[in-house]
């Protein structure tokens, strides 16, 4: 090993024990040495151009969604003990990842979170504090309020003028009332973390109108900038794979390009 290599492998390491809150596995295999250890933690997660606590809200669904336990246990653990996510946060996480990934993973997303906990709490010696009530909700109770704000939510997130039909079930009962009505206007995740969850939900799906409609929403609205999308994309890669991420930026330089000409036009038009 050369003395970069080795002092690659050195910030690697480093950065696995400032991230995960606990010490890097010795594993000298070449998925956990070479990738994990010298490329994941040595060059993504060191990166400035977007914060550990939003890198957070990238990885958070990725390994929510790949099926792997391990991970899924670790990050969460690690989320919660480093102080990045409180638990009113990642508890939002799972409710908008259940929406954007499907309720069967985030049962169990959400059940790792309560047993992560837990467990941090009983390291520490601490009872673990009752969750906040539920009740009363922030968002209207009486159902035509309700579906107006849904529907001035969807403008809102997304960006656009128009809203779908009230008169679906899909796009009524569940769009406008519950996903726009409800989860979207929840005060307890901000609105770039909403963001980052669902660019990352929608970019591991393939339906491309949510892709396109998300990632657009996400820029025109600047609650993320170019270049930290830039920095989603690459932390996606890392945590769901090359092909997927391959993707996702195509999106990302399509509606980087038509969010440029939108915004060229307003400034000719209020010109």
């Amino acid at each position: 090993m050369t003395a970069v290599e080795a002092e690659r492998s050195r910030r690697g390491r480093r950065e696995f024990a400032h991230v995960m809150t606990f010490d890097p596995p010795d594993d000298t295999t070449p998925s956990t040495s070479a990738g994990l250890i010298d490329f994941v933690f040595a060059e993504v997660w060191s990166r400035p151009g977007l914060s550990r606590r939003d890198r957070r809200f990238v990885t958070l669904p990725c390994v929510a969604a790949a099926d792997a336990d391990g991970p899924l246990c670790d990050h969460v653990y690690a989320a919660l003990n480093s102080g990045d996510l409180t638990i009113t946060e990642m508890r939002e996480t799972v409710l908008h990842f259940a929406v954007y990934s499907g309720w069967p993973k985030a049962s169990r997303f959400s059940s790792v979170v309560e047993t992560q906990w837990k467990r941090i709490h009983d390291e520490r010696g601490d009872a673990v504090p009752p969750a906040n009530p539920l009740l009363p909700l922030t968002t209207p109770s009486d159902p035509e309020r309700r579906m107006e704000a849904g529907e001035q939510s969807f403008r809102d997130v997304n960006c656009v003028p128009f809203v779908p039909t009230r008169d679906n079930p899909y796009s009524g009962a569940g769009i406008l009332n519950f996903v726009f009505g409800e989860m979207w206007l929840r005060p307890g995740l901000g609105m770039k973390e909403r963001r980052l969850v669902t660019v990352a939900c929608v970019a591991f799906q393939d339906a491309p109108v949510p892709i396109m409609n998300h990632v657009y929403a996400a820029l025109k609205s600047r609650d993320v900038s170019f270049d930290e999308m830039d920095e989603v994309t690459l932390h996606f890669a890392a945590y769901y794979g090359w092909p997927k991420a391959s993707h996702l930026g195509q999106h990302v330089d399509q509606q980087k390009e038509r969010v440029r000409n939108e915004w060229r036009a307003e400034n000719t038009t209020e010109g």
